[in-house]
Order: structure tokens, then sequence, then C-alpha cells
């Protein structure tokens, strides 16, 4: 559990994400989009965002996406055998104002405000309130949320709970799943990695007519005492925020039972795991493939001042 820090706290990283792709067979053309550049948001997040790519892309531009997330869209229009992406985040990350649970409305208000989209605020959220490709609709798992929901709980309560209980249940196991696993497997299996945890913890939600979204980025891990910090050994995280009304989301992370705080690196959010996945691509030729990644979150010292970024 992270120790508590007082407001105005802050803490600096380094993250270094590596992908290398080795392909059996020569790739004649590929188009490629990357979640790998954090959002804008400040006061709580600032960052500076480099990107290096062997080879060099034909094409490369950037958008933000539906969500207000940046994407970097990469063609290749030359034969090529491998590809590594390399993303290089500086990041400094503000404590800012917590949630207070107890001060959160009861669960059914956010419901019905989601149901009735009656101002800009809700109508933003319910774009996370509903199913989507990755996150069907379980029957099973709404019962298995509903636990955590009596009438008239307060919202920020309820999802902690919620959290606390697939902690608990669930094991965390990188092996029992792949990104292709449905969710109705995890959910009987109780078996997977923070994606799966995180898209249990939106099903259910989602299944009591709560938005929430599907959140992306890092996790500074901290090795056993005595052991050292083994470079690259880090990976990408996934968590969920919960609506609490009005721009109110609470982050929370069914991994490792807690709030998001200052360990917490945002890179994007969405509705599941597709919308914000780190690189997806379509080849002609290539042949089978094997995929490495290697991802080092590391405290630093001072900001740089000058952003490098993808033309």
């Amino acid at each position: 559990m992270p120790s508590p820090d007082p407001p105005d706290a802050t803490r600096r990283y380094r993250v270094q994400h590596v992908t290398r792709y080795a392909y059996a067979e020569s790739v004649e053309l590929a188009q490629h989009l990357l979640h790998l550049e954090p959002r804008a948001l400040a006061p709580r997040q600032s960052t500076t965002w480099s990107l290096a790519v062997v080879p060099e892309p034909s094409v490369m531009a950037r958008h933000l996406d539906s969500f207000g997330n940046p994407v970097t869209y990469m063609a290749f229009q030359e034969p090529h055998g491998s590809l590594q992406v390399t993303s290089a985040i500086e990041v400094e990350v503000r404590q800012g104002r917590a949630i207070d649970l107890a001060a959160t409305p009861p669960w059914e208000e956010m419901a019905a405000a989601i149901a009735a989209a009656p101002h800009e605020a809700a109508r933003r959220a319910a774009a996370f309130a509903y199913a989507s490709p990755r996150i069907p609709p379980l029957a099973g798992l709404h019962d298995y949320a509903a636990a955590s929901f009596a009438p008239k709980r307060l919202i920020g309560e309820a999802a902690r709970d919620l959290v606390s209980r697939i902690h608990r249940d669930f094991v965390f196991d990188p092996v029992a799943t792949t990104v292709a696993t449905p969710l109705a497997t995890v959910f009987q299996s109780r078996r997977g990695v923070c994606q799966d945890l995180a898209h249990v913890a939106l099903s259910g939600l989602r299944g009591l007519g709560l938005a929430a979204r599907y959140v992306s980025g890092y996790l500074r891990t901290i090795p056993p005492a005595g052991a050292p910090r083994l470079r690259g050994s880090d990976a990408s995280h996934a968590w969920i925020s919960v609506w609490c009304g009005g721009d109110d989301w609470l982050d929370l992370d069914p991994t490792n039972d807690q709030a998001s705080a200052l360990d917490y690196v945002t890179v994007g959010w969405g509705r599941d795991y597709d919308d914000v996945s780190p690189a997806r691509g379509v080849l002609f030729g290539g042949g089978s493939h094997t995929l490495a990644v290697m991802v080092d979150v590391e405290p630093v010292g001072p900001l740089r001042s000058d952003p490098v970024l993808p033309g």
C-alpha cells in the first residue's frame, strides 16, 4: 500500500517502454497505432515524451482519439524484418485533491444521472457506462458486483469495496490469460492480470448502470528489501476510474487493492483495453513473429524542458 503523502507532494519518474517485433518473413507493408504518449492531465501530471522507431516509418502522424488520448499513426512502405519502438516519458506526478469516499453520492443517484443525462458531465460520463467489445454484459458479474452496492450506499465506498473483493477473490496470474481471453473465462477461473481484473470491475459497475473507465499507464514497483531493481522488469499497468458526479473520477486499482496515488503514471483511458492498447497494427507479410516488451519506471530528478515529439 502506498504511504500517505501531503496534498502538495510530487514525484518524478522516467519511464522507458521498449517494444520489439522480430518477423519470420519480410513485412512488405504495415500500419500501426500507438497509445504511448501520455494525455495532458495538468495540474496533476506534467510530462515530456519522445519516440524512437527503427526502421524509420514512411509516414508518422499524431492525433487525438474520441476519448482525448494522443495517438501516433505509423505506416511502413519498405520491406523490414524487425521493428523496435522506444517510448521515453519524463513525468512529474502531483498528489492533488483526494476524493472523500464518505462524501460521494449514493450509487443510485449516479445510475439515475447516467440514465437521464441531465447535464454535460453526465453525458460525457455515459460513454463509459455501457458494454464495449471486451466487456460484454455478464449476468453473473452483475450479481457479483451487486453484493457491494447495498441500497443507498455511497458510490465511493461501494466501488472501493468491490475492488477489495476482486483483489481477494481473484488470483493475479500472468500466464492464465492472453489479451484474447474472454471476460467470461476470467470470471469463471478467477485468474488473470491487471487488464483482466480491471475488466471484471468495469463489467460489474456498468451492469449496475454506473460509469467507469479503463485506465492505462504505469505503476512504479519497489523490489523486495535487499533486492536490486531489475531494469526492464516493470510493465504497463491498468486500473479503473469510477464517475462520482461532476468532474470527480475515483481511480481504483483492483490488482493492488488501493486508490491510485503518486506511484501511478496515466497514459490514457477508454472503455476497455482495445481503446488504449499500447500498440496494434496491420501487416502485409511477416509470417509468424516474436514479441519482446521491456518497461522501466525509475525515480529521477527535475524534468527536461524541451519535449521531443514525433512529426
